[in-house]
């Protein structure tokens, strides 16, 4: 090249800004993203903070270029337009605190974090399509902006109104929700001051109005009253507080007769000793065992159900109903049954001495627990005896009474099963739940954890002993031409651990001292932990830390295994009065057995996914009634220390389980005041900038029970300085 124009080069390089690269970046970044917004000339000087004439002669050269290549286009007023195709993401939005949220996306670990002021004014729980504006990165997640809501996850909410003379203010109970809503005089009804509301949306807040507007449709009762919190729990998650009129009188219209003809279309166990064996609370006796010797060490135990489906027939308004429940709900003081009481504590509840039409299990079963002959179909038994789990636990402890030898004999074969289901690789998690002594007005007065003694387990293994083998004796079914698994069933599904959740585990579990293998035989290693944590302080926090590990088990009409059962097939038949799947299980299983063709998954997985959902909404809900109870037991506690457990660390807190009450509270970040602490998201930990001091999950603390809030269920702790 000549030195003439080298030198012509080297002059048109002078004349372009020292910054066009970042220039040049930064406009490539505006216009890669096609959210429809269009800029003026002047708008993207003050957007790229150019001063310069050069800078400015260089940005109006780009945006030329940039249209003559069709990468943008100019409007009729002069503005610029990407003409990018946009790739929109769908997803819910998670509002984990007042600053972001991040939209949840159906692939697992590509969840979106979206600043609260990019939302768009979508709220939790609302499907929104979503722009990436950064991708995700190593050590930091993806960032967007929402671009459309399309649909809203609820317009009505809970919370505690507060009145002045021209407006009112409801403050949502939910800590998902960051916006109060206003309430004009004239739509807060009969609520007073102090009230528990329900407020309906009228007008949702947008750009010009920060609040959304709304009306008051239910007055749940005052603040702090255990009705009113109970209410307004049920309320928040969508909860029914009874049962329409029409319901209750299609329940009350069924006859409670059982017929010489029906009982002659089914096999007869009234003769057969039986017995049910439940909580000492239960009203809804759903199972019952039978047991007759047939020769040493032979017996034919039956698992007989309450026939649901006979009383509760398909398309009926009752079966809309129980579909719409879909699961019965069980709150700290009360139960929300998914049918009208007189079938879940009446027609359908197998009560002793009664005759009661059921749908059976019926095995031929050594003593060893192997099972030789199996048998399905309509029965009618007569129960001789109710049983507490505490009256069986009795027995099998040596109590020589009515029936302990037959309560002995079906312990000892269910602690084979139990055995024997280990064995195959069933993992055994034993989580530690609480139950609560409660007051007539519904205090907390004492936190109890449940306890699980042989007559549970016994229960349980029959339990799942029937479930395995209906599921099984589906998927097995031999039709000509046909291959296993073609009918269209009801399965309840677990599948296998995520490895790298299960790897991130282990490495938390190795905080307390305890090694996991997550080789081959992941079960073994994790019932072995579960073995060596049995009593110590961190039991609780480390199940709960591996349940969350693992996949959540869902129904289904796909016949895969379970993993925490170690079970090809598996599905629940045994609770059709608290379960809608069961219901479903029950009319297949029947329709099958009598000869039916096989019917299309269409209908059925629908109501899977359906009843999945429904589950995981009363899961929700009972945690935030046992919560409520928890932060209502500690604040009778207010200013006293205990020793706890670090069961969480996030950006704005730590979270820890008080070890005494198996309470949880949170340390925020900004009330450790001896150091500024960083969150450090992949090791699950918080560092002191200055003093470096690491506070980690399973860490043991001692803190103070600083404030409780029953109106968003929290305890505020504060970490007492031990130096």
């Amino acid at each position: 090249m000549s030195k003439k124009r080298k030198k012509k080069l080297g002059s048109r390089s002078k004349q372009q800004p020292n910054h066009v690269k970042e220039i040049k970046s930064k406009l490539h970044e505006i216009f890669s993203l096609n959210d429809g917004k269009s800029y003026g000339y002047r708008e993207l000087i003050r957007q790229l903070k150019l001063r310069d004439k050069k800078s400015k002669d260089y940005l109006k050269s780009q945006l030329f270029s940039l249209e003559s290549k069709e990468k943008i286009r100019r409007l009729s007023d002069g503005r610029f337009v990407s003409n990018a195709e946009s790739e929109y993401i769908q997803g819910t939005v998670d509002h984990v605190n007042a600053n972001f949220a991040y939209v949840v996306t159906p692939e697992p670990d590509e969840d979106i974090w979206v600043k609260t002021n990019d939302l768009k004014f979508a709220i939790h729980g609302d499907l929104v399509s979503v722009i990436l504006t950064k991708p995700a990165g190593k050590g930091y997640r993806a960032e967007g902006k929402v671009v459309n809501i399309l649909k809203r996850n609820r317009d009505e909410f809970v919370g505690k109104i507060e009145i002045s003379q021209k407006f009112s203010f409801v403050v949502p109970d939910s800590r998902n929700i960051h916006f109060d809503i206003m309430v004009y005089p004239e739509k807060i009804g009969k609520a007073k001051a102090n009230d528990k509301v329900m407020v309906k949306i009228d007008k949702w807040h947008d750009a010009k109005n920060r609040s959304p507007l709304g009306t008051v449709t239910e007055v749940l009762g005052q603040a702090g009253e255990n009705e009113a919190e109970i209410h307004s729990i049920m309320a928040e998650f969508g909860l029914p507080f009874r049962f329409p009129k029409k319901i209750e009188k299609a329940a009350d219209e069924i006859p409670d007769l059982i017929t010489d003809e029906e009982i002659k279309k089914r096999r007869d166990f009234r003769d057969i000793t039986t017995f049910t064996i439940d909580p000492h609370d239960a009203k809804d006796f759903d199972d019952a065992l039978s047991i007759k010797e047939l020769e040493k060490g032979k017996y034919e135990i039956g698992v007989h159900i309450a026939d649901v489906s006979h009383y509760v027939e398909e398309g009926t308004e009752l079966d809309k109903e129980a579909i719409e429940r879909a699961t019965s709900v069980y709150l700290v003081d009360r139960t929300i049954p998914m049918l009208p009481e007189r079938l879940s504590n009446g027609l359908c509840s197998l009560r002793p001495n009664e005759e009661k039409l059921t749908f059976s299990a019926v095995f031929e079963i050594d003593e060893k627990g192997v099972v030789s002959k199996k048998w399905f179909g309509r029965t009618v038994i007569k129960s001789d005896r109710r049983f507490t789990y505490e009256e069986a636990q009795e027995r099998i402890e040596g109590l020589d009474s009515d029936f302990t030898k037959e309560i002995v004999t079906l312990n000892n074969i269910a602690k084979h099963l139990r055995k024997k289901k280990f064995q195959q690789g069933a993992v055994n998690f034993e989580t530690v739940e609480v139950k609560f002594r409660l007051d007539e007005d519904g205090k907390p007065l004492e936190v109890i954890p449940k306890e699980r003694k042989d007559a549970h387990k016994m229960i349980e293994e029959f339990m799942l002993l029937a479930n395995k083998e209906v599921a099984t004796h589906i998927y097995k079914w031999k039709e000509k031409g046909k291959e296993e698994g073609s009918k269209t069933f009801v399965y309840r599904v677990h599948d296998d651990p995520d490895p790298e959740k299960l790897s991130t585990f282990a490495s938390f579990a190795a905080k307390f001292g305890h090694k996991v293998d997550t080789g081959n035989n992941i079960s073994h290693g994790l019932n072995k932990l579960m073995e060596n944590i049995e009593g110590k302080p961190e039991q609780n926090v480390l199940e709960s830390l591996a349940i969350r590990s693992m996949a959540k088990a869902k129904y289904t009409t796909d016949p895969r295994g379970h993993f925490g059962l170690a079970f090809d097939h598996y599905s629940h038949f045994t609770s059709p009065i608290r379960r809608y799947p069961d219901v479903m299980v029950h009319r297949l299983l029947e329709h099958y057995l009598q000869g039916g063709k096989n019917v299309g998954n269409e209908e059925y997985e629908p109501l899977c996914m359906h009843s999945s959902e429904r589950e995981k909404r009363a899961a929700d809900a009972e945690r935030a009634s046992i919560k409520y109870k928890q932060v209502e037991f500690m604040e009778t506690m207010l200013g006293q220390e205990f020793e706890g457990i670090v069961s969480g660390v996030t950006e704005w807190g730590i979270f820890v389980e008080i070890i005494e009450t198996k309470c949880e509270g949170m340390i925020r970040m900004s009330d450790l005041n001896d150091d500024f602490y960083e969150f450090d998201e992949k090791q699950m930990r918080v560092i002191g900038r200055n003093n470096k001091r690491i506070i980690t999950l399973g860490d043991k603390l001692k803190v103070l029970v600083a404030k409780t809030d029953i109106d968003r269920r929290t305890i505020d702790l504060e970490l007492v300085d031990e130096k």
